[in-house]
């Protein structure tokens, strides 16, 4: 009856719903992994998990150097990473339980893998946040900078990636 086409419909949507929230915070991880702003001073200056940025104004271009070595850097590099590959590794698992796996069955690793992201992700932001002056160019003034917005994408996806692992560990495969 019509419950049952309820039901299927209200699955399809929750399984359209989390697989958009996975890209979209595949995305944000990966970018926020990636791009130059992890800290900003002025705009003119910044610093993310790879290279420290100054903008030239006479030739127009972006100056960069490799972050200096810093114990706490290489944490962080690896925790974001490890968070783009579970996060990865999770939406094709799941690509591939949706097609192969049994009625009924449950996206357990999927979950997981979603929740190992989020808890990597918060580790990395985290470090980043308690050791930001020992991670950062010493010659520069905190005090004159901020956040970037790559650093506050990795903080909007913890919660993300924790929410949908949660949401793949209930969700059922129907059909």
């Amino acid at each position: 009856g019509t419950d049952d086409t309820c039901a299927h419909l209200n699955m399809a949507y929750l399984l359209m719903f989390v697989t958009l929230l996975h890209l979209i915070t595949l995305a944000m991880l990966f970018i926020a992994t990636m791009e130059k702003s992890w800290w900003v001073w002025d705009g003119l200056e910044n610093s993310d998990l790879w290279y420290n940025c100054r903008f030239d104004n006479f030739t127009g271009t972006w100056l960069c150097s490799s972050s200096k070595e810093s114990e706490w850097l290489p944490a962080v590099q690896v925790l974001m990473v490890l968070s783009v590959v579970f996060s990865s590794i999770s939406f094709l698992v799941f690509l591939g339980q949706l097609f192969t796996m049994s009625k009924g069955g449950l996206f357990y690793f999927t979950g997981l893998c979603q929740i190992f992201a989020g808890l990597t992700a918060s580790s990395a932001a985290l470090i980043y946040t308690l050791h930001n002056k020992e991670i950062l160019p010493s010659s520069k003034e905190l005090t004159s900078g901020h956040f970037g917005y790559c650093y506050i994408l990795a903080w909007v996806c913890v919660p993300l990636l924790l929410g949908s692992g949660v949401i793949y560990i209930h969700l059922r495969k129907k059909e």
